[in-house]
């Protein structure tokens, strides 16, 4: 490891940026200083103007805000369904995030999706300085720097920080102990681990557990397994202290579990073990089927910029396999990649927390000047750097016209920027600047983020449906009306008009709905408004057509046209 750290400091160095690098790396705080600012100049750009991301997104969000509504922490509802699918951790998070935007005084706290990704923005950046951490025990300063780099400008962790889910926060947790479970294996035989990398990881897999469940257990216990089998012991797992941290673990999942078995009388295991996690392996999930070899292909848009650095150094790692560091690595990635490919169900962000360990083993190759344009199709492959801001760039302007007859010119300058530097960083790796591509290409990722999240999404107004409705629905000439959709049924909706939102499967049904009195309002999709209309005439309603609300639905994959129909009193 020391031999690395020092090949690593011995990479060219020139000039300013490099009396810069050698401030920062005098300190592990200067450095944790910079992956922060880098972390939030890729996380933050249009963290509060995104919509709500259907369709996971505000199921989370709307089951922690009811948490608050009815003061129930061991319940997961969502309108009067029971969640449950994953336990109680995230849900916890969001409403004390919530909260806390309410005690400060934010005006519709409760609909702000922005409070509720909080969590996810603190997990994502917790994930960038864990990398950092866990490399430390690969790598030096510099090493460890870049490899949190990485994960920082990754678009997988870059979509992840900006939604109300588990996935950014499950991916700290996990780094968190994957990170103490390479101290210890690294450092077998020599004293007791530090106490501080002992509570990072029994805290990393007790959170993680309340989380998102079994995954945690799964990377650390599958990495665990073979890395015993290679050694043909496992006595190197005593320096984590196993007795007394599963005692800690327990003493902090298990009352939840307790208390939920009770409540919902063992309905939250079935459907949590029988039919969400059981469904995956099997064949219930068909909505997220993809075939083996999806998260291989999906890691090159998913780890930009750095996926194409990890693909060359993959003969590296075969070829270095049995040192312990790299043997660690494979050990962290290989067996839980696999059973993700063979699981029916999947989802690109499932593989998240196994970035890290590639990250490390990319930054390894780099220090070792086994990446570069020497390899085989190397200078071919690594124009695959600026590919993804190329297309983009592209791409988003076609989409933006196609959807809305306009351009997004806030988006195009820094759009622009981000491939102008993605080239020039595959031009310096075609010089065999590797060290100075993928600082490059660090760059070209903030611009990235700021033009598409920041300003992109901004202007397609046609994937807007669920706000629009929202604000349609405040917009009537009577204060808090009651609220119902007929066929346009995203959670986003639920979340933003409120948890009381009628779902209505007819026009019949919808036209009763009015009839009933008083101020409503019905969003009716245009496919059921002849029989809705029909309905009226024979119960004698007149609803008055406020607007209506056209956009795209990414979830059903076509375009929406939905009256809003009120009355009033």
């Amino acid at each position: 490891m020391n031999d690395l750290a020092d090949q690593m400091r011995a990479l060219p160095r020139q000039g300013f940026v490099d009396r810069a690098v050698e401030f920062f790396e005098r300190s592990h705080a200067r450095i944790c200083l910079v992956l922060v600012l880098l972390s939030l100049a890729c996380f933050l750009p249009g963290f509060t103007s995104l919509q709500p991301m259907d369709r996971d997104e505000p199921r989370y969000a709307q089951a922690s805000k009811q948490m608050l509504e009815t003061g129930d922490v061991v319940d997961i509802r969502f309108q009067d369904e029971a969640r449950h699918k994953k336990p109680v951790g995230i849900y916890w998070l969001q409403s004390i995030s919530v909260a806390i935007g309410e005690a400060a005084g934010i005006p519709e706290a409760r609909t702000t999706i922005a409070l509720y990704r909080i969590p996810s923005l603190l997990g994502a950046g917790a994930a960038v300085l864990l990398t950092y951490w866990a490399a430390l025990a690969f790598l030096g300063r510099r090493g460890a720097f870049l490899s949190a780099a990485l994960m920082a400008t990754s678009i997988i962790l870059m979509v992840e920080a900006r939604l109300a889910k588990t996935d950014a926060v499950l991916a700290a947790c996990s780094i968190a102990a994957m990170g103490g479970l390479a101290r210890a294996y690294l450092g077998r035989g020599a004293a007791v681990l530090p106490r501080s990398a002992l509570v990072t990881f029994w805290l990393g897999f007790a959170i993680g557990i309340l989380v998102k469940g079994p995954l945690v257990l799964m990377f650390v216990g599958l990495t665990a397994a073979i890395l015993s089998y290679r050694e043909r012991s496992v006595r190197w797992l005593l320096a984590l202290r196993p007795w007394s941290g599963l005692v800690v673990t327990l003493l902090i999942v298990l009352p939840w579990f307790i208390a939920i078995a009770l409540k919902s009388h063992g309905a939250f295991f079935a459907a949590s073990v029988g039919q969400d996690m059981l469904g995956k392996v099997g064949t219930a999930q068909r909505y997220h089927w993809a075939p083996p070899g999806f998260y291989l292909t999906a890691f090159f848009a998913t780890f930009w910029p750095g996926a194409i650095l990890a693909s060359i150094a993959i003969p590296f790692a075969w070829n270095n396999r049995r040192e312990d560091a790299i043997a660690f690595a494979l050990a962290w990635v290989v067996p839980s990649w696999l059973i993700f490919e063979a699981v029916p169900t999947k989802l690109p962000h499932y593989v998240m927390p196994l970035y890290p360990a590639i990250a490390i083993v990319t930054v390894m190759a780099i220090g070792r000047s086994f990446v570069g344009p020497h390899r085989p199709l190397a200078k071919i492959s690594t124009f695959l750097i600026p590919f993804i801001p190329v297309g983009l760039t592209i791409g988003l302007p076609i989409a933006n016209w196609n959807l809305d007859q306009t351009l997004p010119y806030r988006a195009l300058p820094a759009l622009i920027v981000s491939s102008g530097i993605a080239l020039y960083a595959w031009r310096l790796f075609v010089k065999g600047r590797v060290v100075a591509c993928l600082s490059a290409s660090l760059f070209s990722a903030i611009f990235l983020a700021i033009g598409v999240f920041g300003f992109a999404q901004l202007d397609l107004r046609s994937l807007k449906i669920s706000p629009r409705l929202a604000q349609a629905a405040r917009d009537v000439a009577c204060p808090k009306p009651l609220v119902a959709t007929l066929g346009y049924r995203e959670p986003s909706l639920v979340f933003l008009t409120g948890t009381n939102l009628d779902m209505l499967e007819t026009g019949e049904e919808a036209a009763a709905f009015l009839a009933k009195g008083g101020c409503r309002v019905v969003f009716v999709e245009k496919r059921f408004e002849d029989d809705f209309r029909a309905a009226s005439a024979r119960l004698k309603v007149s609803p008055a057509l406020s607007t209506r609300v056209t956009g795209f639905n990414i979830n059903s994959g076509r375009r929406a046209d939905i009256g809003v129909f009120s009355t009033t009193p």
